[in-house]
């Protein structure tokens, strides 16, 4: 699992070519790692996520889960939820970069991000149910929230996958890059948000996650509340200010 930094925006590499990316126990564990890494430098203001070789990650390691008792599977399962809300709760944007294959626990860690860019060789799919299997990383329930009931269920119960086309056409993709222009293209939106006001940012994530489950007078007092708590912020006179005076505003992330 590599942590590097490009410009204000820290990359993670899943970095097990060989094996397709497969997402085992010491993969979720390490990349919990590198995601409290982030947290903790606090200096990136956004965050991308990509794969090594030819795949994002095939999914979870059928290898690894084939002896596992139930007991243990459930264990794996909790691990890979609390590894994907670790990213999901990030102050920060979260792009994935899919450059290939994103399947089961892969296209779930996808689904974890704040939006997906896709290469246009890459394949998106919940294939468990081919294995007698479920998603176990929390896809059935960000899919739906993603690309709706439907697609939801054809994708999970179906387990068949689809090319990048189809995944910008359901929604699943925002955008679908050649493989060679794929990570710069991520990296270049990380470096345009990094201009942004670093406070705003983190509290309109916040708000637009916490809003999408709520009623919507809670969604509006959720907004209300962010939008005066940016007014106590040094970056908001800074940016208002260099509105005014038609210049570029100097951010300072408090």
């Amino acid at each position: 699992m590599r942590l590097e930094r490009r410009g204000a925006v820290a990359v993670v590499t899943l970095d097990r070519p060989g094996a397709l990316n497969a997402l085992d126990r010491a993969s979720l564990e390490a990349l919990q790692a590198r995601l409290a890494d982030v947290r903790a430098d606090g200096t990136a203001r956004a965050l991308v996520v990509t794969g090594a070789g030819r795949a994002f990650a095939a999914g979870a390691d059928i290898a690894e889960m084939r002896g596992l008792s139930p007991l243990q599977a459930a264990a794996f399962s909790r691990l890979g939820h609390d590894t994907l809300a670790a990213l999901e709760a990030l102050p920060i944007p979260t792009i994935a970069a899919i450059n290939g294959f994103a399947l089961g626990g892969g296209c779930e860690l996808a689904l974890a991000c704040d939006w997906i860019y896709a290469s246009s060789k890459a394949r998106f799919g919940q294939p468990e149910v081919n294995l007698g299997l479920l998603p176990g990383f929390g896809g059935t329930s960000r899919l739906v929230r993603r690309v709706g009931p439907a697609w939801a269920k054809e994708l999970v119960l179906g387990g068949e996958p689809i090319d990048a086309d189809t995944a910008l056409r359901i929604g699943l993709a925002n955008r679908v890059f050649e493989p060679d222009a794929l990570l710069d293209a991520a990296v270049a939106a990380g470096e345009k948000i990094a201009g942004k006001g670093p406070v705003a940012v983190s509290l309109a994530k916040r708000v637009l996650q916490e809003a999408q489950d709520a009623d919507v007078r809670v969604a509006h007092a959720l907004e209300q509340q962010a939008f005066g708590l940016v007014f106590a912020s040094e970056d908001r006179p800074e940016g208002m200010d260099a509105f005014l005076e038609r210049r570029p505003p100097e951010f300072k992330g408090r």
